[in-house]
């Protein structure tokens, strides 16, 4: 039964986004001067051609994008049974953005045909790469919305790097990626609004299909349905319905996750009412938006890109759905629990591990590549380049040692392999704060903006602890919680970015991640730092071994179970930050480096923990090195490295985890 705020709310949402568009046309022009956009513009003045043909296009572009969107994420929901699913967690709005971003940087012939195909290309791929994933646990709603998530953050990763490498792109490139609806003619309504036609008519085609699907798999093929084909159709119409989005606008996020969550809180039940009224949800929601920033903008606030102001609600929606999983997965299929033989001698390995970090470290700071390819550095070219390569080494070293060892005991305190500081959204608190802190202080120091980016990553990682412990999540959902928190922080990053404020550019610099402009006090003070938190780790590796068996038997055992978890939260926050700020928002070596530890049998506290921190500096710094290697005679951000070695390494740990 449709409740009646299903046409009441509706109703006021539409009233409301007119009354502030009237008010930033009103600003614009006024009402008596107002005019079609039947006339040629060679008999318009400057203000009503803007009218005409910017103010008044942008609304109705507005409305077909939310609609659009809309409908995507309704059709990817019902083809997968998951309440999570959209373009955005996906990572097809990624993966469109990214192939756009390749095509106009590196091969723009490939942009003849319009960036519709290639947007298409691109979110294709990564629909089926995640889809790969997902089969392996039989499209089960989490795994399939952490791959999603994680081939958004590596497209997102190679797109920030390949902006940061184009300087004269770089602000067009910047407000594109956030999703700037800003139009000067009607050819955009006309292409969407063909694309909404074909998408109206495929999901009326596939709406009887789909509430068989409903029904479940087996179900399904027990009533002679297709169901291999029902998926491939919905999710290919999706995809095609997404991408055209991208190629037009941009990334707007977060709509697509919250028009089907809108619509079923309104009443709609049946996948028919679902695909009807998402798409009408989506479209006031995106048009009163974009209303809203337009009226601020007429009374002289910045205008924003609405695709970034959209996104700052899309990590809070995808936590307030998390609970919906409990009903949909159970907790047992989302454990990966195989454990490796335990090492014989495990400190023999660890001290294996020291030496590769050493040996590496030696390597990378003589070897060298130059004009006449590969060598080493030596004679007066060493005297004068070997110190600043010694301090960025020991800087990133430093920083992949806190982050190993930060992601290391996060693992043995919530008794979860997955948890570390990138994915349970730290950096992106980190990241925050350090943000906070540039944009408040009119000059800030290193001591402050390292302040910040501590007490950020800290208080988020709070947050996430307190909200676990009440909603009683399980190790894949507090994963994706974590993951929306750093969805959150990315959105208002790239808010912050799209803004044209100065001090953006100095962010979207440190954002990319680089050991070059530390100093070399900044680098023994990391060094120092995490040193000193190694030991402290080896000194309470009694705790680690006693907190992963539960609250029950710590508490028995006399161990202060609120304040040891609190003092290592904060601690581990401290290290992130501290990290963060020298060496910029690294992706995935606090997560991966505990993984390699495990995989080596190191399964004891004390070893593990030494071993998660050798690694850790060894991997940061092969990531140093690459990316002051690969594009010779050009440094390339430290971030991306980090990101393309870890995403893979977590890639294959979701492959392992197959479908009982």
């Amino acid at each position: 039964m449709i409740r009646p705020p299903f046409l009441t709310l509706p109703l006021v949402a539409a009233v409301g986004a007119a009354c502030l568009w009237t008010i930033a046309a009103l600003a614009a022009l006024p009402a008596a001067q107002w005019v079609l956009p039947v006339a040629g513009p060679q008999d318009l003045s400057p203000e009503q051609i803007l009218f005409a043909f910017g103010l008044m296009p942008r609304a109705v572009i507005a409305l077909l994008i939310g609609a659009l969107l809309g409908l995507s994420g309704a059709l990817m929901q019902a083809v997968l049974r998951n309440p999570l699913a959209d373009p955005t967690t996906l990572g097809v709005a990624s993966g469109a953005q990214l192939a756009l971003v390749c095509a106009t940087l590196l091969w723009p012939n490939m942009l003849a045909l319009g960036p519709g195909p290639v947007a298409l290309v691109g979110g294709g791929l990564a629909a089926l790469i995640v889809m790969a994933l997902g089969a392996r646990r039989g499209f089960a709603p989490v795994t399939v919305t952490i791959a999603g998530m994680l081939v958004g953050m590596l497209a997102s990763a190679i797109s920030t790097a390949l902006t940061l490498g184009q300087g004269h792109y770089l602000l067009s490139l910047v407000i594109w990626n956030g999703g700037a609806l800003s139009q000067d003619s009607w050819h955009g309504v006309i292409r969407l609004t063909v694309v909404l036609v074909l998408g109206a008519a495929g999901a009326a085609l596939l709406v009887r299909p789909l509430v068989v699907l409903s029904l479940g798999g087996a179900t399904a093929k027990a009533l002679g349905a297709q169901v291999g084909a029902i998926r491939v159709a919905a999710l290919a119409l999706a995809v095609f319905v997404s991408a055209m989005v991208s190629a037009e606008v941009g990334l707007v996020g977060f709509v697509g996750l919250a028009a089907p969550a809108l619509a079923r809180r309104l009443g709609a039940r049946s996948v028919a009412q679902v695909l009807l009224a998402a798409p009408l949800a989506g479209a006031l929601l995106l048009w009163l938006v974009d209303s809203a920033l337009l009226s601020l903008a007429a009374f002289g606030l910045p205008e924003l890109p609405t695709g970034a102001l959209t996104g700052l609600i899309d990590g809070p929606l995808l936590i307030a759905l998390l609970p919906r999983l409990r009903n949909i997965v159970p907790p047992e299929a989302e454990r990966n629990d195989t454990l490796p033989p335990r090492a014989p001698h495990p400190w023999r390995r660890v001290a294996l591990l020291a030496c590769a970090a050493v040996a590496f470290a030696v390597l990378s700071l003589f070897g060298t590549r130059g004009p006449e390819g590969w060598g080493v550095i030596s004679g007066a070219i060493a005297a004068s380049f070997v110190p600043l390569r010694a301090t960025a080494i020991l800087a990133a070293a430093a920083a992949g040692a806190l982050l190993a060892l930060s992601g290391a005991a996060l693992q043995r305190v919530m008794a979860n392999p997955m948890a570390a500081p990138e994915v349970l959204g730290v950096t992106g608190g980190a990241a925050l704060g350090y943000a906070t802190t540039l944009f408040l202080l009119p000059a800030p120091s290193p001591v402050a903006l390292a302040l910040g980016s501590s007490g950020g990553a800290g208080a988020t990682l709070i947050i996430l602890s307190a909200y676990a412990a009440r909603s009683d999540m399980a190790p894949a959902r507090l994963l994706l919680a974590g993951l929306a928190i750093g969805a959150f922080a990315s959105a208002l990053l790239a808010a912050i970015m799209a803004s044209g404020d100065p001090r953006a550019w100095s962010l979207l610099g440190w954002l990319a991640g680089s050991a070059t402009r530390v100093t070399v006090a900044g680098a023994m003070a990391l060094a120092a730092m995490a040193v000193a938190a190694l030991g402290a780790a080896l000194l309470l590796s009694r705790w680690f071994d006693i907190l992963p068996l539960g609250s029950g038997v710590a508490q028995g055992l006399g161990v202060p179970l609120g304040v040891v978890r609190l003092a290592v939260v904060l601690a581990a926050g401290l290290a992130t930050g501290a990290a963060s700020v020298l060496v910029g928002p690294v992706s995935f070596v606090g997560l991966m480096a505990p993984h390699i530890a495990r995989s080596l049998g190191l399964l004891r506290p004390a070893p593990f923990l030494a071993a998660s921190w050798c690694l850790g500096a060894l991997l940061m710094s092969l990531a140093a090195f690459g990316a002051r290697t690969a594009s010779y005679p050009y440094d390339l951000p430290l971030g991306l490295f980090a990101t393309l070695i870890g995403t893979p390494w977590l890639f294959i740990a979701l492959l392992g985890r197959r479908h009982a």
